[in-house]
């Protein structure tokens, strides 16, 4: 076999092994979205799911003959993208408690007014009582931003809670977070399909936070302050609540991937003010060693030592209920004048 046949040859067979790759990951996909997010019970999502496999694998591989069985199989893929590209996010589920209500604000003149705040009191991480409040700041007070890094055990993967700072007006927190329904637990592979909604929760601190300090098990948090100026800072304060604002107009759904609770951050800033791609920023356990990188954290000590000492598990628990816990948790951080 001369060398020109044996490159052709190659060529065609590795053409057929990345058709066969492609294809393969296209059925997995749609299996997945049979499976999350396909409206019927549990049990026959999963039983769709598998015969969805099976069956287009022997259609792809065994039937003959195969363009028409492959032309099956596409035709089929294409139907069930078509589907599920008109699945539509929704405001008024049966949603758990901690999620049933979304912000919204107004900015008038100096005077900015959030409502739905929430501000829950805890006894234990599922006995609570709900408070959804209605505050207004001061944006001539606005002063800083910071960054709570929640972490439940990965090293990779954290949750960030983003805390601006209005002086006597105190701190208004911004979480993004998936919307679950009543009786609905978190999946990270459903959260690669269109099975929850978006929020961005505004809150207190001593309701955002402390429930993860205090009343989640073998739950740790650090708190960062960010180094931006003064302009900046309002700049992303706008960014949230023009977020906030069209999430309480217009649903969405999360993305484990392209929405979630960091990659939605950088999606607010205009496109051609975005930082440039980092894996940091979707495997975000490594998200504060980014920021400390690029000069953004306090710089007075080594990173390492740096996170050390922003760990605030055991001040969150020395401040409890104390009507001070954002400054006691605030008390000799680094950055934290």
């Amino acid at each position: 076999m001369d060398r020109r046949h044996w490159t052709l040859r190659f060529l065609i067979e590795f053409g057929s092994i990345m058709l066969n790759l492609a294809v393969g990951i296209a059925l997995l996909w749609a299996a997945g979205a049979l499976r999350y997010d396909l409206p019927a019970q549990d049990m026959s999502r999963k039983v769709i799911a598998i015969v969805w496999i099976l069956g287009t694998n022997i259609l792809w591989f065994v039937v003959r003959p195969r363009w028409q069985a492959r032309l099956s199989v596409a035709v089929a893929f294409a139907l069930i993208l078509f589907w599920w590209l008109r699945i539509q996010p929704k405001q008024d589920r049966d949603w758990k408690p901690e999620v049933a209500q979304t912000a919204s604000a107004v900015i008038e003149g100096n005077r900015l007014t959030v409502r739905n705040v929430r501000n829950f009191d805890y006894k234990t991480v599922s006995d609570f009582t709900a408070n959804w409040e209605t505050r207004t700041y001061n944006m001539e007070n606005l002063r800083a931003v910071d960054l709570f890094i929640n972490s439940w055990g990965s090293a990779w993967m954290v949750h960030p809670i983003f805390s601006f700072d209005f002086g006597p007006d105190g701190h208004l927190c911004f979480s993004i977070e998936t919307r679950p329904e009543l009786g609905e637990e978190y999946s990270a592979v459903g959260g690669l399909y269109r099975r929850y909604e978006l929020i961005y929760l505004a809150a207190d601190e001593r309701d955002v936070v402390r429930v993860r300090t205090n009343y989640r098990g073998n739950e740790k948090t650090w708190l960062y302050r960010l180094k931006l100026p003064p302009d900046a800072v309002r700049t992303r304060l706008m960014e949230f609540i023009k977020r906030v604002n069209e999430l309480n107009e217009n649903p969405a759904w999360y993305n484990a991937v392209t929405d979630n609770c960091t990659t939605s951050v950088r999606a607010q800033h205009p496109a051609h003010e975005r930082p440039p791609w980092d894996w940091r920023m979707l495997l975000n356990g490594k998200a504060d060693r980014m920021l400390y990188g690029m000069g953004v954290l306090n710089q007075s000590l080594p990173f390492d030592q740096l996170k050390e000492k922003s760990l605030i598990n055991d001040r969150a628990h020395d401040a409890d209920h104390d009507a001070t816990f954002s400054a006691r948790i605030r008390a000799g951080l680094p950055g934290m004048e």
